[in-house]
């Protein structure tokens, strides 16, 4: 979402279950993938899709800890190490990087960070 809201490019987020119900057909060389993928019990599901976003062609940034990278890390465009943490923290950890490529997409393609057009600051509801 943070990327959508300051750099205008159109991103969505979809949990590794759902990428053969519709997101797959929109793989192709011209479309990076950021995979957030802590190592653990469902790892091997995320390299699974990892391996049909490469065959498609598409360009796969790796986040993970350094045992998920040492599994999956290789033929990525890049990699971002993380710590390993706990499960229950590490939405709250691995959101950093994201958020912080949204900032530098931004900045780089000279949008104001600051103030996103088209926000409001609450929403109302009716």
């Amino acid at each position: 979402l943070k990327l959508k809201e300051i750099s205008y490019i159109h991103a969505e987020g979809y949990a590794s279950g759902e990428m053969k119900h519709g997101p797959i057909a929109l793989i192709d060389e011209a479309v990076p993938v950021i995979v957030i993928a802590p190592s653990g019990p469902l790892f091997e599901k995320t390299v699974s899709n990892m391996q049909e976003v490469r065959a498609r062609g598409g360009k796969i940034v790796l986040i993970s800890d350094a045992a998920g990278l040492e599994e999956a890390g290789e033929g990525c465009m890049a990699t971002i190490e993380m710590p390993s943490v706990h499960p229950l923290i590490a939405p709250l950890v691995y959101a950093v990087p994201v958020q912080l490529l949204a900032y530098h997409v931004a900045v780089a393609k000279g949008t104001d960070v600051d103030q996103p057009r088209n926000l409001a600051k609450s929403v109302t509801v009716e």
